[in-house]
Formats: C-alpha cells, structure tokens, sequence
C-alpha cells in the first residue's frame, strides 16, 4: 500500500510542477518580454521553462515505472529530479530576477544552477542503472 501513495504522490507532483512550468513558459512569452528585452536573461528564463517540463515528464515516467523497476532506485531518481528541478530552474529563475533587478546577488545565485543540473544528471545515471539491474 505504500508503494501505491509513492506512485500517486510523484504522479501528482509531476503533474503539478508540469502546470507551473506552463504557467511559467506563459509568463516568459508574455510578461516577461515586457520587463526585459535582454536576450540572455530571456535565453536564461527559456532554459529554466524547458529543463523543467522536461523532468516534470520525467518524474512522471518514474511515477508510471515505478513498480516496474525497483521502487529503492526509483525512489532516488525521484529525489534527485525533485532537487535537480528546484536547483536548476529555481536558480535561473532566481537569477533572472535578481539581473532584472541589477541586483548584486547574481553572483551567489549562480553556482547553483550547475549542482542542479549535476543532481538532474545523477538520476539519469541512476535510471540507468535501474533499468540494467532489473532482473527480468
């Protein structure tokens, strides 16, 4: 039974980061073209959009897969997406804000992007390897 909640839960977590990186995507081409004609900060917010939906899906088919691999694997795939999500794309859109803002703060939000994409990489390699452990 317990499984069952791990599986709804990412199911629904994907779906709801998802619907944000939508809403953001939206925001992006719309509101944010009106706040800032820089193309890197715009170039910047796109990735963050993009890297996002990208493993929203992911973590979907990890919500899907997950009894179909070991759910031990699957658990910290899922964590690390979770985490490589927030690093990642929170810390360019973080970073957008704080350019918009000309705000000296970039610089500490920076180094950031780089470990969540590292963890977003980690949980590809450890899918991997789930999928290579699985006993048929």
């Amino acid at each position: 039974m317990k499984k069952y909640f791990m599986h709804k839960k990412l199911i629904a977590l994907a779906a709801f980061i998802a619907g944000l990186a939508v809403a953001l995507g939206a925001f992006g081409a719309h509101g944010l073209q009106k706040i800032t004609t820089d193309e890197k900060i715009l170039h910047g917010y796109q990735t963050a959009v993009q890297y996002q939906m990208y493993h929203a899906l992911a973590l979907l088919s990890v919500g899907i897969f997950y009894f179909q691999l070991s759910g031990r694997w699957m658990k910290w795939v899922a964590t690390l997406f979770i985490a490589g999500i927030i690093l990642f794309s929170g810390s360019l859109y973080l970073i957008t804000l704080l350019k918009i803002q000309e705000s000296e703060a970039v610089k500490y939000a920076g180094p950031v992007t780089p470990l969540g994409g590292l963890f977003l990489i980690t949980g590809w390699i450890i899918l991997m390897i789930a999928a290579i452990k699985k006993s048929d």
